[in-house]
């Protein structure tokens, strides 16, 4: 519709002048020329060249070019200032800003040419109401012209902050899931650690026993080997389906610290007090669990290295914090000189996960002392 137009008030325009030159007695010929010029320039530089449109240089050579042809046609028929549309059209369309300013200045100029004609511009007074008629028509348009631009401008920022936060947001999403993949291979990691290499680390320690056991003494350590084949696939299972470890199932964590401690203690053939003191309380099922494994983490490192007599185990009902601390009396070692394994980084994550904090004391012959500390608001 609007690219018609044009052609349309160009077309009615010309049919007019026709009828009026006639009815005077005058040729339109110059003016239907130069209406065939406008249209031509329209049709070359514009419609049939759709892609010419993105040249600033190009469009401001065609816009200049139909205003100097509108200005002919105005001096010569005034009422050509009816075509004046036309030009603020393709003025808003085609020009960058600020050549659109510009444009839609010198289409205003004929525009107001167009109804200064009856005017004497040879006297001041013609030629200040002239003035004021180009300036009535300017200065609204360019006015407009520029609240357009910022308009645009405004329009512009938003899509920008838009697609700039859809961006984020899509980045966003990328780093959460890849976290989540990261965090779930970690809490695996940490799972398989601590229920399957533990279980087929006493599982081959009861094989290796029963190679030289006497026919008694071989069935209890395969029937021993036997039951932890079997605890450790049920807490692999419920490993992988992120469910409470099984002495966690049915008990608080005082009582499933006994129930390991015991459990690790008839396996081992090393005695284990556990001991637990302040008010015992409902824990957030991540710290019970974190605690619990702590626990079976420090039990087993005291089986593989230390080669202790006794072990303690207290739990600790704190104001603030629930604290539990294992210690041995085997061989200890050098901290600054022996790198954590990765059970005890696996426990250490866990802790400090939930905020908490890890400490581990040991000297050569002193024995070893781990404290696991977890807030509990």
């Amino acid at each position: 519709m609007a690219g018609a137009l044009p052609y349309t008030l160009l077309a009615a325009l010309a049919a007019g002048t026709v009828a009026i030159r006639w009815s005077n007695g005058q040729s339109p010929a110059v003016d239907l020329a130069l209406c065939a010029l406008a249209a031509a320039w329209m049709l070359w530089l514009h419609t049939l060249h759709p892609a010419w449109r993105s040249r600033p240089r190009v469009m401001a050579v065609f816009v200049a070019g139909l205003i100097v042809i509108m200005a002919v046609l105005v001096v010569r028929a005034p009422w050509f200032g009816l075509f004046t549309p036309a030009g603020y059209i393709f003025a808003f369309r085609v020009l960058p800003w600020p050549g659109r300013l510009a444009g839609v200045a010198g289409v205003a100029v004929v525009a107001g040419t167009a109804q200064s004609y009856a005017l004497e511009l040879d006297t001041a007074t013609g030629l200040l109401f002239y003035l004021i008629v180009v300036a009535a028509n300017a200065i609204p348009l360019c006015g407009f012209a520029w609240y357009a631009e910022r308009t645009d401008r405004r329009n512009e920022e938003r899509l920008r902050v838009l697609a700039e936060n859809a961006a984020l947001h899509e980045q966003l999403l990328v780093q959460a899931k890849a976290a989540a993949v990261h965090e779930e291979r970690e809490r695996m990691a940490r799972e398989i650690h601590d229920t399957l290499a533990q279980g087929l680390t006493g599982i081959i320690s009861q094989l290796r026993a029963a190679e030289h056991a006497d026919p008694a003494s071989w069935r209890r350590h395969v029937a021993t080997a036997t039951g932890l084949a079997r605890e450790s696939l049920a807490e692999a299972r419920r490993s992988v389906h992120a469910l409470r470890p099984e002495p966690l199932r049915t008990a608080r964590l005082g009582e499933a610290l006994t129930s390991v401690a015991q459990d690790w203690s008839a396996l081992h053939l090393v005695p284990v007090q556990v001991t637990t003191t302040g008010t015992a309380r409902p824990l957030p099922q991540e710290a019970e669990v974190a605690l619990l494994r702590a626990a079976q983490e420090a039990l087993t490192n005291v089986a593989r290295h230390a080669r202790a007599s006794r072990v303690g185990v207290t739990l600790s009902y704190l104001e603030e914090e629930v604290a539990l601390d294992v210690r041995d009396d085997g061989g200890g070692f050098d901290t600054a000189r022996h790198s954590a394994g990765f059970g005890l980084v696996a426990m250490r994550q866990r802790i400090e996960g939930l905020s908490g904090t890890l400490l581990v004391e040991s000297e050569p012959g002193a024995g070893t002392g781990i404290s696991a500390r977890v807030p509990v608001s």
